[in-house]
């Protein structure tokens, strides 16, 4: 379905579209326009939101605004249903009357609502959708979740959406990336209010599903300003654009007026230390977190509002240290052999000294030994452990929702908001004396943990008016979203430079802004058949992708090794031994004899480490300022064939300015076989071009990779983009766009009020799926690669394989009204899938000294491949029930995360890979809620509150982790408190 476009291709079906459907309808002749309030029957509060549809004709409607009020078109014939979440539903006849006063009553078995993700109709119910819709009302949840911020609030009401955060690994923790049907996290698109929202500038490279991938960072936008959260599961590139692979979440954000909502949350982690025993060390209580939310909303005139939101987060980290035994002190710091360039010795066991020159034996034994000297220091191992935890986070943000009705049919409207995050991350080994090249005596003696942190700003605005030309309905928007993060590494250094180096380092900036205008038609028949809607438009998108340099100091090789000759001779020191390397091992021919040296020669004596330690900063050879534009068009229709018949489609064209036109489309379609059981489908086209920061993103940091002995040692990687020489001299192609095709089938079920059930089952191909490769060092290449890439090893994104991600997902929701005001609410949600890599893509790439096996792993590696197929839960199980009574409120919720088998690409001497299988892991939340009165309300409760951790990795898996973090992660229990308002 694929061809190459041109721009004024877009534009004439743009034009043959609007020719196409511009024709009015008689049948409209003898409707008028109605207007009417709905409220609350006994505090006669505005409903917002509410459902307002003609009898018989779902498509036909209206939904109220902010103050309650709504306006449609309809005969005197027609009969009006009013139906809102929580309230009975109410069918009015329109007769003569053209103004209409609605009050609804409360009633918690009334779960339907109307959603707009997916449709470009006035809306459908969750039931009524030809494809599968989760409607999640944050505004209802937030005051009874243990979860703070928006993605982890998803992630356990919504089996289908997940968002694993990271407890280390460089910048992976400092952006929670949001991930539906296990597929990678740049496959889901998010939209604010219907309008495509920006994403981080931060490429994370490590996420749980194996694919490099960019992310939107929804804590940026603050919970508070949300009414609720439409989950379309459903491939919708063709009605959005591209990244709607795997499906879209919309979040709607409030229009309330004169009412004040607020929330106060404290809470913390147990850090009982879990089950590893000796590797763990005891700690206390840690991880405290503060978070204050609130929510206003101003009345413009009668006509307008302007609803207003803020966050205030603290959060302290939680440290989850793993205690090792990799030896922290060598032979020659125990023993004071070590000498700088010049060949003069350095002191680094002072207290052996001491010992010596008072003579005391016994002490000179003891401080020679590890145990001995961290006995003298007060040291013990767990100050020389690696950290892993969550980060310390202090965030700020503040969103706006904004309306305001000009005339009767036009509407001028704006959203937007601005955050400030500061996030202080655990993400880097502890650099212990031992390793000479990354060690400086006078900064660190007893060696340094590097800390990375990052100041995020992050901006967004839109701006639209929606009237009415002729008969069409028109939306016209603007859109621009920015994201800014600054890095950085405290508690670090440059080696190289010696004690000259700073010991905090600004190491690079990274920016992504986006720019979308939007310009959108509808219009519903409803004289074809039982109703037809068509949609059209077009959009503009430009991007802008940045990565600016940092200090200097952060990306530089110091001369703190380097040795200038004063005179010839040869390289001895002032005892005439040969000079010693950084390893104290002389520098000497082959013959065994000194190095001869001429006058001004400069000699590299110590080959220390360059770059800030843990995360080279970003220099001249990485900064980029690439640009992308999108031109598209689309056409979406949903014709009623009957009352029971829903027939849905739409068509894009997209042109990239990098990558061509690509032309998708999609079919969907809903039959209803009685009045509670509907049966629906839909298949899909997809594409997703790879983003700016996957095609630039450029950048050298330090891996671990465990030795003979099992015990990690550092080695640099760079990672190179694919127009780099080091990817053309290797044979790496450039990456090509991803391409999709998504297929669905499912039923709903209402067999009473109050209770509802959806199954479907989806399967999704995707081609060219970018991974990362594993590393190529010059000597497995050959070729005179070092030239090209020097002593480190590089590594590079690239179409690693067409892959699959299938499933069944059951959501299953029962509200039963007991006497008394009780009511009891039932819910349970599953998703069952399976990730697969179908075929792996290779080159011939110009390697010398690899077997074309070894380059077939080294380009897609087991462990890349396992992290997709099995990496995850395949099985992922919440059901909750939430109990209310009098002033009290009850939620107890069970989720559990499916087996998860991690691949390793080492092996014992025997070729038995270290592979591990956890098992299926089940925790529990409870949340206990009282109503002081109608402003106040107080909340107790926990997360995990039964302090489950997942299982221990086996000990040659035992790096930088020592729980796996793909289930529930390795935080334990979580309590906290939490004092609602509402005025």
């Amino acid at each position: 379905m694929q061809r190459k476009l041109r721009k004024h291709d877009v534009l004439a079906v743009v034009a043959l579209i609007i020719m196409a459907v511009s024709c009015p309808m008689d049948a409209w002749a003898q409707a008028r326009k109605i207007t009417g309030k709905v409220y609350t029957s006994g505090a006669s509060e505005a409903l917002q939101g509410v459902n307002v549809l003609v009898k018989g004709n779902s498509r036909k409607g209206a939904i109220t605004d902010n103050q309650g009020m709504f306006s449609l078109e309809a005969l005197p014939t027609d009969v009006l249903v009013i139906s809102f979440i929580g309230f009975k539903a109410q069918e009015i006849k329109v007769g003569d009357r053209t103004n209409f006063d609605i009050p609804l009553e409360e009633d918690a078995t009334q779960l339907s609502e109307l959603v707009v993700t997916g449709t470009r109709n006035v809306g459908r119910t969750i039931i009524e959708s030809p494809v599968p819709v989760d409607v999640i009302s944050i505004k209802d949840i937030m005051g009874s979740l243990p979860q703070m911020d928006l993605a982890q609030m998803l992630a356990v009401v919504a089996p289908s959406f997940n968002s694993v955060r990271s407890q280390g690994g460089d910048l992976n923790s400092h952006v929670d990336p949001v991930q539906l049907r296990n597929m990678a996290p740049n496959q889901i698109l998010v939209l604010v209010n219907g309008k495509r929202r920006h994403t981080s500038a931060l490429l994370i490279t490590e996420t749980a599903v194996g694919s490099p991938s960019t992310t939107v960072d929804l804590m940026t936008i603050p919970v508070s300003a949300i009414d609720r959260v439409e989950i379309l599961r459903d491939g919708a590139a063709a009605q959005y654009g591209s990244d709607a692979v795997a499906g879209v979440v919309n979040i709607i954000l409030k229009k309330g007026t004169n009412k004040l909502t607020a929330s106060l949350t404290g809470g913390g982690y147990a850090n009982t230390g879990g089950q590893a025993g000796a590797l763990t060390k005891s700690g206390k209580p840690d991880g405290f977190n503060y978070q204050f939310d609130a929510n206003y909303g101003f009345k413009i005139g009668d006509k307008g509002f302007l609803n207003v939101s803020g966050q205030i987060t603290q959060r302290r980290p939680t440290l989850r240290p793993f205690v090792n035994d990799w030896g922290f002190f060598d032979n020659t710091y125990l023993n004071n052999l070590r000498t700088d360039k010049n060949g003069n010795p350095v002191i680094t066991n002072p207290e052996l000294i001491s010992a010596q020159v008072a003579g005391n034996s016994n002490l000179m034994a003891s401080l020679k030994t590890e145990d001995g000297l961290m006995s003298a220091r007060g040291l013990t191992k767990a100050d020389f452990a690696v950290y892993a935890g969550m980060p310390a986070i202090t965030l700020g943000s503040m969103f706006y929702n904004a309306g305001y009705e000009i005339n009767p049919t036009t509407t001028f409207y704006s959203f937007g908001g601005a955050s400030y995050k500061y996030l202080e991350g655990f993400s880097c080994y502890f650099r212990r004396p031992a390793q000479t090249d990354r060690f400086n005596y006078l900064l660190y003696p007893n060696g340094y943990r590097p800390q990375m942190t990052s100041n995020t700003s992050d901006i967004s605005n839109t701006v639209g008016i929606k009237s009415k030309v002729g008969e069409f309905n028109v939306d016209f928007s603007n859109t621009f979203g920015s994201n800014t993060m600054r890095i950085g590494m405290v508690n670090t250094i440059n080696a190289s430079m010696g004690s000259n180096s700073p010991v905090n380092m600004n190491i690079g900036t990274h920016q992504f802004t986006q720019n979308s205008t939007n310009l959108d038609f509808s219009r519903y028949f409803k004289g074809i058949m039982n109703g037809l809607n068509i949609a059209f438009g077009a959009e503009m998108r430009v991007e802008n992708y940045k990565i600016m340099k940092g200090q200097e100091e952060s990306y530089t090789y110091g001369d703190a090794g380097i040795l200038t000759v004063a005179q010839a001779g040869l390289l001895v020191g002032p005892d005439g031994k040969p000079l010693e390397n950084e390893a104290s091992a002389p520098i000497v021919d082959a013959t065994g004899k000194p190095l001869s040296v001429y006058a001004g020669q400069q000699v590299t004596v110590k080959n220390l480490s360059a770059n800030c330690q843990c995360f080279s900063g970003f220099g001249p050879k990485n900064e980029r300022n690439e640009f992308r534009t999108t031109m598209a068009a689309y056409l979406d229709a949903e014709l009623e064939l009957s009352r029971n018949f829903l027939i849905a489609g739409a068509f894009r064209l997209e042109n990239y300015s990098d990558f061509g036109g690509v032309t998708i489309g999609k079919l969907a379609a809903r039959y209803s076989i009685s009045k509670t059981l509907s049966i629906r489908g839909s298949i899909a086209s997809g594409f997703r071009a790879p983003s700016l920061q996957e095609l630039n993103y450029t950048h050298t940091a330090t891996a671990f990779v465990p030795d003979a002995n099992g015990i990690p040692q550092p080695l640099d990687v760079t990672t190179y983009p694919t127009n780099s020489t080091a990817a053309r001299v290797l044979g790496i192609k450039g990456l090509k766009q991803e391409q999709s095709r998504t297929y669905g089938f499912g039923l709903t079920y209402q067999p009473t009020r109050g209770f509802e059930v959806t199954v479907d089952a989806y399967q999704i191909d995707v081609d060219n799926r970018i991974f990362q490769t594993s590393y190529f060092n010059a000597s497995e290449v050959g070729n005179n690669y070092q030239e090209v890439i020097g002593d480190g090893e590089a590594q590079f994104f690239v179409n690693g394989a067409n892959v699959r991600s299938k499933g069944i997902e059951v959501v299953g929701n029962y509200t039963l009204d007991l006497p008394k005001s009780k009511s009891l609410t039932f819910t349970l949600a599953a998703i069952l899938s399976k990730n697969s890599v179908l075929n792996r893509k290779t080159l011939n790439l110009n390697v010398a000294n690899l077997t074309e096996d070894q380059v077939v792993e080294k380009y897609l590696s087991r462990s890349v491949i396992g992290q997709f197929e099995t990496g995850t839960p395949r099985t992922k199980l919440i059901a909750s029930a939430i109990y209310r009574f009098n002033k009290f409120d009850v939620m107890l919720r069970g989720t559990y995360f499916g087996s998860v088998t991690e691949r390793s690409t080492s092996s014992d001497q025997d070729g038995n890979y270290y592979d591990q299988t956890f098992s299926g892991q089940a925790i529990f939340d409870l949340s206990v809620g009282y109503t002081v009165n109608r402003n106040l309300k107080l909340s107790l409760g926990g997360s995990n509150i039964l302090d489950k951790y997942p299982q221990i990795l086996r000990p040659e898996n035992q790096g930088f982790y020592l729980y796996s973090n793909n289930q529930q992660g390795s935080n334990g229990a979580y309590y906290y408190g939490r004092v609602a308002f509402n005025f």
